[in-house]
């Protein structure tokens, strides 16, 4: 089952637009799901399961970095395959 999720990410630090690029890149380097960033969010498309583990995985990552982060996520689907 295909989801899409709409993420935004808020550094709570004054360096904050590195860390945003850092997590973006991150998440583009995982190619099993389409990742498309807008000035307001970033919206991944894919299989449930590995979207969501690519998420966990880049979120705690991000966590360890900073000393705080705010993460709002917005959770659809199912999708159609075409869709994604």
């Amino acid at each position: 089952m295909d989801i899409g999720v709409e993420i935004s990410l808020y550094p709570l630090a004054d360096d904050y637009r590195p860390r945003i690029k850092a997590f973006l890149e991150r998440l583009r380097a995982d190619h099993r799901m389409k990742v498309v960033t807008t000035s307001l969010s970033t919206q991944v498309f894919g299989p449930y399961e590995q979207v969501l583990d690519a998420l966990g995985r880049e979120m705690h990552a991000t966590f360890r970095e900073a000393d705080r982060a705010v993460f709002v996520l917005k959770v659809f689907g199912p999708l159609a395959a075409a869709a994604a």
